[in-house]
C-alpha cells in the first residue's frame, strides 16, 4: 500500500473553503440590528452563540482546519476592505454581475491613504475563533480576501477610479500601501495566534473568462499585464512573513446564491499564478466543465499542495464517490498523488445570502469529501 505524507499542518487531506450557511437566528439578528432593533452589543452575543455552535459541528466532523464560518461578515471581501484606513463604504449603480443574478450594490472606495489600523474586524473576529479552539487539536483558519481582489475593487467603475485618482495619482504608491496593509494585517493576525491564512481570490478567475477578457480589452487592458499586477500585489504582502505561518490560496470564478461569474480553464494564467505566486497550496474549483482540464496543475511546483474542489457548494445533490475518486487519479497524472487534497469547490455562503441548499445537505457534503479522501490517501 502506498504510504502518504501524514498532513498536520493546512491543507488537510480533507478540507473546507470556510463560509458556512447563516443560521436562522443570525440572519434575524443581522435584520434587526440593520433596522436599529438591537445593539451591536446583542448582535455580537448572537453572533458569538452561532460560532461557538458551528466550531462544535466542525469539530464534531472531523475536520482539521476550523473556521468561524465568516458569520460576522456581509461579504467574502468588502467588509475586510472596509476595515482598512483610507477606505469607505459606498454603493455602486449596479452589483456584481453573475451567471443569472446581480448582487447588492456595495463597494469600497478610496477615501485617503491605505494603511492597516488596529482593530481591523478581522482580527478581532480571529480572537474569538483563537479562543474557542485552545487546547483542541483543531487548527483555527482565517481567510481574507487577496491584495488582487482589494485592487480590483478599488478600480471598479468610473467613480472608484476616481476617488483612487485623488490619493494615488499614479500605481506605485498604491501597490506599495496595499501591500503594505495586507503585510500588517497578516503580522496582526499572527499575533493574536493565526498559523493558517487563506487567501480567496476571484481575480484571477475573471482573467482566465475569454467573454470576460474581450471587455476588458475593449477598456484598454492587456492581459500579462494585469497578471503581473495580481501576481506582484499577492507576492509582495505576503513577503517575508514567520516560517511557522502557512499561507494558502483559493482560486473562485465567483458563489453567490448558487451561481457563478466567469469560466474558463486555468490555462492562461497558470505561468504566472501556479508557476510563481509564492502560496504553500492552491485550493482550486474543479467541480464543473467552466473550470478546465487538470492539465494546467503541472505548472504547480511538485513541493506545493493542491486541493481539489471536486465536490460542490452550490448544489445539495451528492457526487458519486467512485467519479470522484477516478478524477483524483485524473489530475493526479499533472501532479504528485501525494501533494493533492479534497475539498468543497467553494465556501457555502460567501455571501451571507448563502448558496441554495440547507444546512443537512452542507455537512453532508463534508462528510463526503472526509470520506473520499480516507478511501484515497488512508
Amino acid at each position: 500500500m502506498t504510504q502518504f505524507t501524514t498532513r498536520t499542518t493546512s491543507p488537510f487531506r480533507y478540507d473546507i473553503v470556510g463560509s458556512f450557511l447563516r443560521p436562522q437566528k443570525l440572519k434575524e439578528a443581522r435584520n434587526d440590528f440593520a433596522q436599529g432593533k438591537i445593539n451591536q452589543e446583542q448582535l455580537t452575543e448572537v453572533e458569538n452563540q452561532c460560532i461557538t455552535e458551528l466550531v462544535n459541528k466542525e469539530e464534531a466532523a472531523g475536520l482539521n482546519a476550523v473556521t468561524d464560518g465568516e458569520f460576522r461578515r456581509s461579504y467574502w471581501h468588502l467588509d475586510t476592505f472596509w476595515g482598512f484606513a483610507g477606505i469607505k463604504h459606498t454603493t455602486q449603480e449596479h452589483g456584481y454581475l453573475f451567471h443569472d443574478e446581480e448582487t447588492r450594490k456595495d463597494s469600497a472606495q478610496v477615501a485617503g491613504k491605505i494603511s492597516f489600523k488596529p482593530g481591523h474586524p478581522d482580527v478581532e473576529a480571529f480572537k474569538f475563533l483563537k479562543s474557542l479552539t485552545d487546547g483542541k487539536d483543531v487548527t483555527p483558519r482565517q481567510s481574507i480576501p487577496a491584495p488582487a481582489q482589494f485592487y480590483a475593487e478599488l478600480v471598479r467603475g468610473d467613480e472608484n477610479i476616481a476617488a483612487l485618482r485623488k490619493y494615488y495619482p499614479t500605481d506605485d504608491e498604491l501597490f506599495h500601501d496595499i501591500a503594505k496593509a495586507y503585510h500588517d494585517l497578516i503580522l496582526a493576525l499572527y499575533d493574536a495566534g493565526c498559523r493558517d491564512v487563506k487567501i480567496d481570490d476571484c481575480t484571477w478567475g475573471m482573467v482566465v473568462d475569454d467573454e470576460f477578457w474581450a471587455t476588458m480589452a475593449k477598456a484598454g487592458f492587456d492581459r500579462e499585464a494585469l497578471e503581473n499586477t495580481y501576481l506582484k500585489l499577492n507576492n509582495d504582502a505576503i513577503a517575508d512573513l514567520p516560517d511557522d505561518l502557512t499561507v494558502t490560496t483559493h482560486i473562485c470564478r465567483g458563489n453567490y446564491h448558487s451561481t457563478w461569474a466567469a469560466k474558463g480553464g486555468y490555462g492562461p494564467v497558470a505561468d504566472h499564478l501556479f508557476a510563481k505566486e509564492n502560496v504553500q497550496a492552491f485550493y482550486l474549483e474543479y467541480d464543473s466543465d467552466r473550470a478546465g482540464n487538470f492539465e494546467p496543475l503541472a505548472k504547480v511546483p511538485d513541493d506545493k499542495y493542491v486541493v481539489l474542489g471536486l465536490v460542490t457548494s452550490k448544489s445539495g445533490d451528492l457526487e458519486d464517490p467512485q467519479t470522484i475518486i477516478d478524477r483524483i487519479k485524473e489530475a493526479a497524472e499533472f501532479h504528485p498523488l501525494d501533494h493533492l487534497c479534497l475539498s468543497t469547490q467553494c465556501g457555502f455562503a460567501s455571501t451571507e445570502e448563502g448558496n441554495i441548499l440547507t444546512e443537512d445537505q452542507e455537512w453532508a457534503k463534508i462528510k463526503l469529501v472526509k470520506q473520499i479522501a480516507e478511501q484515497v490517501w488512508g
